[in-house]
Parts: C-alpha cells; sequence; structure tokens
C-alpha cells in the first residue's frame, strides 16, 4: 500500500483534498531522510470557541503527517495501518499564520510503528505541541 509513483508528496496531497485534510488544508511538504515536513494554513474553521487554534487542528496536522509517513514506510506485503494510540502534549497556540509539523519514526517494525512530531511556528520556532501516535500494520487475511 505504499504510494505508487515516484513523487509521493503529490500523490498524498492529491488524494487528501477529498477527506479531513483536505479540509482543513494540511499539506504534505518534503521529506528529508526519515523526516516528513508538512505545513497548515490557519483559518477561521481551524479556530476554538475562544478565538484560539482549536487542539483538535493542532493533531489532525500532527497525525495527517504521521500517517502519511506511516504509509511510505509500510513493510512489503502489507496493506495498511490504522492508529492504535496518540498523545499530544500542547504548550502554545496560533491565532493566525502558518504552522508546520515535522515527523520522524522511533519505531519502524513488522506489526507497529511509533511515530513522533512536532508542530511548531515557523516565525518562531516556538513548538506548539509534541505529537507521538502508535499504529498497527495490517497485513492480507489468511483462510
Amino acid at each position: 500500500m505504499r504510494y505508487q509513483t515516484d513523487d509521493p508528496v503529490r500523490e498524498f496531497n492529491a488524494m487528501a483534498q477529498t477527506g479531513l485534510p483536505g479540509l482543513l488544508g494540511v499539506e504534505m511538504v518534503s521529506i528529508e531522510d526519515d523526516v516528513y515536513h508538512s505545513k497548515m494554513a490557519v483559518a477561521a474553521h481551524h479556530m476554538a470557541p475562544n478565538g484560539y487554534l482549536h487542539a483538535a487542528s493542532i493533531v489532525a496536522l500532527a497525525d495527517t503527517t504521521c500517517g502519511f509517513a506511516c504509509r511510505s514506510k509500510l513493510p512489503e506485503g502489507a496493506r495498511g495501518f490504522t492508529t492504535a494510540e496518540l498523545k499530544s502534549n500542547h504548550m502554545g497556540t496560533a491565532r493566525e499564520g502558518v504552522i508546520h509539523c515535522k515527523a520522524s519514526p522511533l519505531h519502524l517494525g513488522r506489526t507497529t510503528q511509533v511515530w513522533d512530531a512536532q508542530v511548531y511556528n515557523p516565525d518562531n520556532s516556538k513548538t506548539l505541541a509534541a505529537f507521538r501516535c502508535t499504529q498497527i500494520v495490517l497485513w492480507p487475511t489468511t483462510t
């Protein structure tokens, strides 16, 4: 279930348009070694009623980035993945601009993957959230 082209960033961005990442404006930017970069322009629909960035918007950016990364690192023959657990610690917020995320693998196994991500404001390098997720690798069923 890896990407089908030699440009997985472009392929993911095209696929994401019809789902939650597209609705939120999440955009994968690049892959450098095992570090995956994404961004999201902060807009009114990302805000909580208090006027600050909703924590779920930050989690969506981080989880999307880690999901894209997980898919690209699935073992040969795996049919996909699903999230077993995710956790986030929030240290800041934003009311405008573009926030970024960088994700990297902590563990790439045959049955699970663990990814860490940092969501940050590139204008001042302030970390908005630290995120970690565990993905279960799915294999074809046999009868």
